[in-house]
């Protein structure tokens, strides 16, 4: 979808007050608890779950203490991507045993809204977040949302929408966002290469970036001398970003 990603979605009215807000309007229920549940967890590796998932559970730290409340991160692939190609922007940057990363799989070659509406990849989200929260407890303030390309305009598009669950958006070179909804306030890392043939920076970052501080959102902004690609360094930046600064509220 090299040639449409970088156009804004369609326009997409808010919800009458009195409808409630479900999948197809990306709204997500699921939420963490940092109280860890009986029988939760796993041993340390990466497992697929329903839906189409792919979840990290980091190993125990190295002086063998117990595991806190993790954090999690929900990476999203791009157009014709996999959820194993999304673990690795991040995995080897994480290094934390701490960081749970979840990725999952779109229903087709690229994300619902992009494909016209929020729905079937909004609930298999969902769902695996169910799964991840009844298993592992998880700080409420740790959670964020990332992606790539396609997956950055739809970690921005849910991250604006599920501000009340997500405390931050990490958008690496994305085309649009269209939030149906807006909940809670997330602080925004956004990246771009200024030489992108996909998703040109003056037509997507450049444009989104001032929209979301004119809207009143807290957004840190990169640009770099390359391409379509998440740099490593830059995605440890991201990383620190989200893992050192303010916490949710």
């Amino acid at each position: 979808m090299a040639g449409t990603e970088g156009t804004p979605g369609p326009e997409r009215a808010r919800p009458h007050p009195e409808v409630e807000e479900d999948a197809r309007h990306g709204r997500l229920t699921a939420r963490p608890s940092a109280t860890a549940v009986a029988g939760a967890g796993g041993e340390p590796g990466t497992y697929r779950l329903e839906g189409r998932a792919l979840l990290r559970v980091p190993p125990p730290a190295s002086d063998g203490t117990a595991v806190g409340p993790y954090w999690l991160v929900v990476v999203l692939h791009g157009a014709g991507g996999t959820a194993e190609q999304a673990l690795t922007w991040l995995l080897p940057q994480a290094g934390s045993d701490r960081l749970l990363l979840l990725a999952p799989q779109a229903g087709e070659a690229t994300w619902d809204v992009v494909r016209g509406g929020y729905g079937p990849d909004t609930a298999r989200l969902d769902a695996a977040l169910h799964d991840v929260f009844r298993r592992f407890p998880v700080d409420p303030a740790g959670v964020a949302v990332a992606g790539f390309s396609d997956g950055a305009s739809y970690a921005l598009s849910l991250g604006l929408a599920n501000g009340d669950l997500f405390g931050a958006v990490l958008a690496f070179s994305p085309g649009f966002m269209a939030p149906m909804v807006r909940h809670g306030h997330p602080r925004v890392f956004v990246s771009h290469g200024r030489a992108d043939p996909v998703l040109p920076v003056g037509a997507c970052s450049r444009r989104l970036v001032p929209e979301l501080a004119q809207t009143g959102y807290a957004v840190t902004y990169r640009e770099f001398g390359g391409g379509h690609e998440v740099p490593p360094e830059l995605a440890t930046e991201a990383l620190r970003w989200w893992v050192d600064g303010p916490p949710a509220a």
